[in-house]
């Protein structure tokens, strides 16, 4: 259905291929999953599936793609559009009308299905997307993750025959991400639909997968295998195999269930055994910090940030309602709940985008949405899931020198976080030519530049491999160490495993659970990470800390 003929791809100005030798074919009716580090091309492979490489990207395509005989070098995206449905990294870039139901015909209309099949089949994507109870709502009102279903859902009503989707399940709640995957793999498995999907957090993906295509980085020709044999050899994989590797396990388990059939002696060895505390540690009084030490311009508040008794209303929907937190010094806090719950309307709350319609928020002494901008962002900074919101500039170097002036710090200081995060982006790379997760790593570099005693991180893996992961969350244990509060919003569950001091649950704009991440995770079945589930009921968290116990 889906054929690569040693295809390179080369951007106009590029010193090299943003992906070379790229050979394997894809057969109808099957679902292969994309996977490789950030940045080695897994969006520019997909974007020639649909012709929007190099038709709409521009640069120059060597090799051949076609798709169901087309030739996409021959064929543009329009000419495609009856075939291949698209789904990117952000879900914004799709949407042409108003309304949720709007957008799920208007792809129909384009192609002129008669109205009653048009009718039809958008009942059935509401069902099936669990979109129903918003099919009137605007979609500026939508959250993120609500908008990821609405743009899946609007490549679904016309029933093409191949579905490309570049990080479907990124902005999605596990239980949301279960039902966008489960739909897939219906699509495949009872109507035949070839689907090709690169996707970072493969705990979610791997077991639906028939093939996986690796792309390992510059330098080596991509591959395709099955999921046991790419994930022996791959330099991304989920927990699952993390775990398997460790306990050296053959064949890999690529499901909680598999290794959970394997898992006996591994419990036996850690059962008088237990996880390290995760706690906030105490600021360091002598250690190296991450950034220069800075005389505060204000004393440091007991707590970073009060809410009390916080109601939101925007527009018609009641987004927050008796929410109350206190963040201290040091801590990271994991606000966690399915897609709507209100989780970036707190983080908004926090940093003054949204005022109370009743209630009061403080951070670092101030009222938030009272405070000039240029104030409040020594107090608090916020990444939000739309990186591009926060950069402005032509290039990188200009966008970390602009940061560094705005904060007042070292020049350099910028850019060496960024290195330290993603050592591969170049400075004069511009930023819209950078991969969905490293806009988002930029943005986070231009934010922690100014210092802010308060982080608030909108979905901050979003986009990220298991590398970059690794990186970001050793650069907030060590913001952590130095007194830095972090609230993140997240749907990762490994991420909250990993960093979270507390987790935060959130449901219909109510604070529903509080505590430590150990014991709030791991009784979620929804929430929990995979090597929780796996040990249970022994309450490990991660890979690491097991690697820790063993040795």
């Amino acid at each position: 259905m889906i054929r690569f003929e040693n295809v390179s791809v080369t951007y106009d100005g590029a010193p090299e291929p943003a992906v070379h030798g790229v050979d394997f074919e894809v057969p109808e009716g099957e679902l292969v999953l994309l996977v490789g580090p950030s940045g080695v091309g897994k969006s520019t492979v997909l974007g020639a599936v649909s012709g929007l490489v190099p038709h709409f990207t521009g640069g120059t395509l060597h090799g051949r793609v076609t798709v169901a005989g087309r030739d996409t070098r021959t064929h543009k995206p329009r000419e495609l559009a009856d075939v291949v449905g698209t789904v990117g990294q952000d879900p914004l870039s799709h949407f042409v009308t108003d309304t949720v139901e709007d957008e799920l015909a208007y792809g129909m209309e384009s192609l002129g299905v008669p109205p009653a099949v048009m009718r039809r089949r958008v009942e059935e994507t509401l069902d099936l997307l669990g979109l129903a109870d918003l099919r009137n709502r605007p979609i500026a009102t939508l959250s993120g993750g609500q908008r990821q279903r609405v743009a899946i859902g609007s490549v679904l009503t016309p029933h093409p025959r191949v579905l490309v989707l570049d990080e479907p399940t990124s902005a999605l709640d596990p239980a949301a991400a279960e039902e966008v995957l489960a739909v897939l793999q219906r699509l495949v498995h009872d109507l035949g639909t070839t689907v090709l999907m690169a996707e970072h957090r493969l705990e979610r993906v791997i077991q639906y997968a028939d093939q996986v295509a690796l792309l390992p980085g510059p330098g080596e020709r991509p591959w395709l295998g099955t999921p046991s044999e790419v994930m022996a050899v791959s330099p991304v994989h989920p927990p699952v195999v993390g775990l398997g590797r460790l306990a050296g396990w053959s064949p890999l388990p690529l499901t909680v269930r598999d290794a959970r059939r394997r898992a006996g002696p591994l419990r036996d060895r850690l059962a008088d055994r237990r996880p390290p505390a995760h706690e906030p540690a105490p600021p360091p009084t002598a250690t190296r910090r991450l950034f220069p030490r800075r005389k505060p311009d204000t004393p440091a508040p007991a707590h970073v940030a009060e809410v009390r008794s916080l109601a939101v209303r925007r527009d018609r929907v009641q987004a927050l309602r008796g929410v109350d937190l206190a963040v201290v010094p040091g801590e990271t806090i994991a606000l966690m709940g399915r897609n709507g719950a209100g989780k970036s309307t707190l983080l908004s709350a926090l940093v003054g985008l949204v005022a109370p319609s009743s209630g009061s928020v403080r951070t670092g002494g101030a009222v938030p949405h009272r405070t000039r901008p240029r104030d409040l962002v020594r107090r608090v900074g916020l990444v939000p899931q739309e990186p591009r919101d926060l950069l402005y500039a032509d290039t990188v170097a200009a966008e970390c020198a602009a940061a560094d002036e705005d904060a007042g710090a070292e020049p350099g200081t910028c850019r060496a976080l960024l290195t330290e995060l993603l050592p591969s982006v170049a400075d004069d790379t511009h930023p819209r030519d950078l991969s969905e997760g490293q806009r988002l790593t930029l943005a986070l570099a231009v934010v922690l530049t100014a210092r802010p005693p308060l982080l608030l991180l909108d979905e901050p893996t979003r986009g990220l491999d298991y590398a970059a992961k690794a990186r970001l969350v050793t650069i907030l244990r060590g913001l952590a160490a130095e007194g830095h509060a972090i609230v993140m919003a997240t749907h990762d569950v490994e991420l909250a495993a990993e960093l979270a001091h507390r987790v935060v649950l959130l449901a219909e704009g109510e604070v529903i659970a509080d505590g430590p991440a150990a014991e709030v995770v791991v009784t979620s079945p929804s929430f929990a990470p995979q090597v929780a589930k796996i040990l249970a009921p022994q309450h490990w968290l991660t890979v690491s800390q097991v690697r820790e116990a063993l040795r």
